[in-house]
């Protein structure tokens, strides 16, 4: 294992004294000791830890109407068909035009949303989206009081009823299904009494999946770290959360739910322990048993990893992960590593959303030194590359309607965004201006009708803004 506090350091710079961390090589295979049974919810309130961190991709909208392209802007290609009439789809009756715009609705909640921060992968997510089957939204956020809240969107992605709430100090996700849906979140957790090798404690924390009903009631949880009463954060063998590097993401098959996520992994050396960081992907099926055998499921992928993505494929009926890792330095398929494109280790690489590509394949955005590509692979090394001449930090991408994808980006003090062909990735009709406030780790949810969602902060503290583009 190489030494590794140093290195990342002058990679991200000025963020925190690392535990002793070390690369972690490649894990294969699945965790067994998931000793946490299924069940309700529990009461428990945890408190929140001095810093935490989360934002997902993997709802893959149906075939429907798609907005083809406006007049295009210089040096865009023209649609690969004729502009679409305005079609429906997903039960709100909401329109898919040939040219896309966006309509920004705000929402008053009644619990404080946690504020915007830095931004950093260390720091807490806000907010998250998910596109209801019937073409509504639930919408989670993170309060300021250790609670992560869930409210139901209608159609006109207003507030419908009264939110639930669930214990937790860092939100990470929200998907929906036809049942419900699931929501992935941070709880307080016990680093124990094991000593380290060098450097300082950390929170260690532990990472669930809630699954709730269609009145936003829990069902079951499941953690997906493995801290139990007896395998604290600083015992040989521990998978836990902290405040580093523990973004996660959740994609579904329909029946099955996968959460991607940065973890903490604890190695004995010696009479002290030392703690590196990769990350994990578990399968947890429609009842909430977790799938130790899943073929998908892995211990730890990438390793350092950050900006963990994953989607379901119905195609190929897996579920799919990219991440950047400074594993030389790359975005990377984890478990076996497979480079999908090559960076470098200067502080700026950043891995952004994975969605299908059209007919086979994936598309995933990523920038390094303010760059924004698109990459569009298979397995392994990327056989498309595209420059998309913008120039900003932290892309987002999303599916949109049939044969289309929609690239974000920060641009002033809101988002730009631009329609690709997810076919051949050419650029599509001219670019589109959205009136929020962008976020490095928030991401744009695709939904049955075509449209895309995206959550950002709110006029007041107690009000979130949900951008539709359709």
């Amino acid at each position: 294992m190489k030494p590794f506090a140093g290195r990342w350091r002058a990679l991200w710079a000025g963020a925190f004294t690392v535990v002793a961390l070390a690369a972690c090589s490649t894990g294969t295979g699945t965790d067994p000791a998931q000793e946490e049974a299924a069940g309700p919810v529990p009461g428990q309130q945890a408190a929140a830890p001095a810093s935490a961190a989360g934002p997902s991709t993997g709802v893959v909208p149906p075939s429907g109407a798609v907005p083809s392209a406006g007049s295009s802007a210089p040096g865009a290609a023209a649609p690969s068909a004729p502009p679409a009439a305005a079609t429906t789809a997903g039960g709100c009756a909401r329109t898919v035009s040939a040219t896309p715009s966006a309509k920004v609705t705000q929402v008053s909640l009644p619990a404080k949303v946690a504020g915007y921060g830095q931004e950093g992968d260390t720091e807490n997510l806000p907010m998250a989206i998910a596109a209801r089957p019937d073409g509504g939204s639930w919408l989670a956020w993170l309060g300021t009081n250790g609670k992560v809240y869930l409210g139901r969107l209608g159609c006109d992605d207003k507030l419908v009823g009264t939110p639930t709430s669930f214990t937790g100090i860092d939100l990470q996700d929200v998907q929906a299904d036809a049942e419900g849906g699931v929501v992935l979140l941070t709880r307080k957790g016990n680093c124990g009494g094991g000593a380290l090798c060098g450097g300082t404690s950390s929170p260690c924390n532990t990472m669930h999946m809630i699954r709730f009903d269609l009145n936003g009631k829990p069902v079951w949880e499941r953690q997906v770290t493995n801290l139990t009463g007896s395998r604290t954060g600083y015992d040989d063998g521990a998978r836990f959360i902290w405040w580093y590097q523990h973004h996660g993401r959740l994609a579904t098959n329909g029946s099955d739910w996968a959460a991607y996520f940065g973890v903490a992994i604890t190695v004995q050396n010696g009479n002290c322990v030392d703690v590196h960081e990769g990350d994990r992907l578990q399968v947890v099926d429609a009842s909430g048993k977790l799938l130790t055998g899943h073929r998908d499921a892995f211990e730890v992928g990438c390793s350092h990893a950050w900006t963990s993505r994953v989607v379901w494929d119905p195609r190929t009926k897996r579920f799919v992960a990219v991440c950047a890792t400074d594993n030389s330095c790359r975005i990377a398929q984890p478990n076996p590593y497979r480079t999908v494109a090559a960076g470098t280790c200067d502080g700026t690489l950043f891995g952004g959303d994975l969605v299908l590509a059209r007919s086979s394949g994936y598309w995933t955005a990523w920038s390094q030194g303010g760059k924004i590509r698109l990459e569009r692979f298979t397995t392994g090394k990327s056989t498309s590359t595209i420059d998309t001449g913008i120039a900003s930090a932290h892309p987002h991408l999303v599916s949109y309607g049939t044969g289309r994808m929609l690239l974000s980006w920060q641009s002033g003090s809101g988002i730009a965004a631009q329609l690709y062909d997810s076919g051949t990735g050419k650029a599509v009709g001219g670019r589109l201006s959205i009136a929020v406030k962008d976020h490095s780790y928030q991401a744009f949810k695709a939904y049955a009708d075509g449209s895309a969602a995206y959550p950002a902060a709110g006029a007041t503290t107690s009000s979130i803004k949900v951008a539709r583009v359709s």
